[in-house]
Order: structure tokens, then sequence, then C-alpha cells
């Protein structure tokens, strides 16, 4: 597995986050009382996606972020990204939250199993920090973190081999297999079989530097060309088109990664089949070590400095679903395989909660200075090089 994964998985996923929160934020039914108020809903969708963008690229916790290190577990990762949800006055339920998260990956997933060549997957980055500097356009001390990213994935990811970007989607590959969430905008684009599967496409322009198979050359032992033949190749293949700007400007021509959201196509998930029947085989007793992970995350992200509401009306819930009672059907309906307990996370700035952040860090400080035998034990070192700058 690459090590050179987590970045790109993270900038990704928190892509396609920003784009379904948006195209909700707009589409929200907002109470009459609030939306009387001037310029209510705009202002505050804007609040929202700058508080979220501004805690995404923190820069000292992508500075750990982009240190070389193996992938989280799903759970770890997910619970990172209910937290970065909740970084503003906006608030999801368990249901929407699971949603949101279902779309997230998907969407991703998708995007790397499309991708022309492993490389691409740069390009799937950039189209979405193309996106996301739009959002923070209007707020430049925003806008001058997500610059700061993007000049760290150039100076990481340019410089790689094939070879490493193949290493890259086949971890990411690992990571997504298990997923089969349908998604109503890849059932109605026939993108995605009914079994939650995605169907990879026959036709279209091949990958930039390759040809349009059908040609079969032979060559002599002294390099010299001496036979050609010719076969079908099953599909409707089209030249390749110009490679897209791997720089910070420019043209990025794959169109994986950019927004396919709008507020007059609502998107729906719904469990496969197959993952229904396999959830309810499997047992449903909580992991210890999972539950232990996940309890010292939270511990670890409980020094995260977040701006609160000032006061309980000032906050908002989303609904990513088209009424309440759909939510709550979901929720009640999700099979347990594929839910989340939510762990609450204390994220006020007290003197109690750093003396405790300080007696972790201190003690996996003193762990970290004796040799290590297996990766079991560089755990709890590697969660806390993730959260530290939080």
């Amino acid at each position: 597995m690459s090590s050179r994964t987590l970045p790109l998985l993270f900038i990704n996923l928190g892509g396609e986050m920003l784009y379904i929160l948006d195209q909700r934020l707009r589409a929200q039914n907002i109470p009459a009382d609030k939306a009387k108020k001037a310029d209510w809903i705009e202002d505050d969708r804007r609040r929202v996606m700058n508080d979220i963008i501004t805690t995404m690229f923190n820069k000292k916790f992508l500075e750990e972020l982009f240190k070389p290190q193996e992938l989280y577990s799903k759970k770890a990762l997910r619970t990172v990204f209910d937290r970065l949800a909740h970084a503003s006055i906006m608030r999801l339920n368990q249901a929407s939250m699971d949603k949101l998260y279902d779309l997230m990956t998907m969407a991703f997933k998708y995007q790397v199993l499309l991708c022309p060549r492993a490389k691409d997957i740069l390009l799937v980055s950039f189209n979405h920090m193309d996106a996301i500097k739009d959002f923070v356009k209007d707020t430049p001390s925003v806008l001058s973190q997500v610059d700061e990213t993007y000049k760290q994935l150039i100076e990481m990811y340019t410089p790689l081999s094939s070879g490493e970007f193949q290493l890259i989607r086949q971890t990411l590959l690992i990571f997504f297999q298990d997923m089969h969430i349908r998604v109503s905008i890849f059932l109605k684009d026939k993108v995605q079989n009914s079994n939650g599967r995605f169907v990879l496409p026959i036709s279209g322009p091949v990958p930039h530097g390759t040809h349009i198979p059908g040609l079969i050359r032979m060559f002599s032992c002294n390099g010299e060309e001496v036979k050609r033949l010719q076969f079908r190749n099953g599909g409707n293949y089209t030249g390749v088109l110009r490679e897209g700007s791997f720089e910070m400007f420019g043209e990025r021509v794959i169109k994986l990664g950019t927004n396919m959201y709008s507020v007059s196509r609502p998107v729906e998930t719904h469990m496969s089949g197959t993952s229904k029947n396999s959830a309810q085989k499997k047992s449903v007793t909580p992991n210890p070590l999972a539950k232990e992970e996940l309890n010292m995350l939270a511990r670890l992200m409980g020094g995260m400095e977040v701006q609160k509401p000032g006061n309980a009306d000032s906050g908002f819930r989303v609904n990513l679903f088209a009424t309440d009672e759909e939510e709550e059907e979901a929720l009640i309906s999700r099979p347990d395989e594929f839910s989340y307990d939510v762990i609450k996370i204390q994220a006020t700035k007290n003197q109690q909660a750093n003396a405790e952040l300080a007696k972790i860090m201190g003690d996996f400080t003193e762990e970290a200075s004796e040799p290590c035998s297996s990766s079991a034990n560089s755990k709890g070192d590697d969660l806390l090089a993730m959260m530290d700058g939080l």
C-alpha cells in the first residue's frame, strides 16, 4: 500500500462533501421567520462553507497529514469528516451524516475507477481544489490556506512515477472495495448497476500517451518492424485528448472531480441488496479495538478550536433528505453494519481539556522514544500525528 495516499483521499472526499453541502444549503427550506432577514440564506451559506474550509485546510493539521503514513480505518476517517462537517453553525443528524458520507465516498470511488491513467487522480484532486478556491474567492485569508495546500500537492505528487501513482490508485480501490451504495444520479446516468457496482465504459478517448487498441506490431531482434496484425477492440474508442495541466492554474481537460450537483437535481442513496444481506449475516457486536481507536481519536480532537454559535437560535440543521419523515425512516432502516455511532467530542477550549491533551501528547512522546516492533504499536502515534495541529 502507498504511504502517500491519505492527503489525496482527504482532499477529494472533502471536496465532494463541500459540493453536497453547498447544494443542500442552497436548496434548504429555511423557516419563514429567519428567511425574512436580508440575505440570511446566502450569508449563512458562505459562513458555513468558509468555516469548514478553514478547518479543513488548517496549516498544522495538513503538515501532519502530508507526512508519509498508512490510511486509517473507515471508522476513524468517518469520525474526522463528522467533526469537520460540524465545524460551523450547521448541524446534521446521524441519518443525514450517513447519507453525506455515502455520497462522498461513492462519488470519489467512481472518479478513481474512471480515471484514464493512475496519474489523472491528481487532476481529479486539482478539480476539487479549483472548486474549493471558488467557494472562498471572496475571503483572502482562507484562499491563501488553499493556495498553500495547492503548492504542497504539486511539490509532493508531480515528481512521482507512473508506478507510484498506480500504487496510490490500488490503495484507494482497496479502501473502497466493500462500498456499494446506490446513488440516484449514477443510476439515472446508467453508470451504476442496481447492485451498487459501477459500469466501466468501453468507448471514448484513450488515455494520454496511448493509441487506440486494434493493432499488433511485431519486431525482429534488430528492432525492425516485420509484421502487423489488426483485431477488433470491441469498443468505440477515439483519439487521445490533450493532457491536462498539473500546474496551479490551467485547463484540467478531465471532468472527473467537478461538481455534479445542482439545486434542481436531488440525490438519493440506497443500500444495495447484497450489502443488506451481508450486513444481516455479520455480527453487529462492536469491535472493542475499533471503539478504543475512535475514543482516542475523539480525545485527540478535543483540542480543536472551532467557532461556536453565539446562541442556539443562530445555528440551523441541514437535512439531506426531502422530508424529516424520510430522514427518520432512513435512520431506522439502515443496517447497523453501515452506520456509525455518534461520538460526542468536547471542543471547548478550557484548562482541563488542554491539560488532558498535553498529558496524552506527553505519553506518546515517551513511547515514540522507545523502539517499536510492530505497526500496531505505532497506531496511536499515527493518530496523534494526524490530529496534532487541530
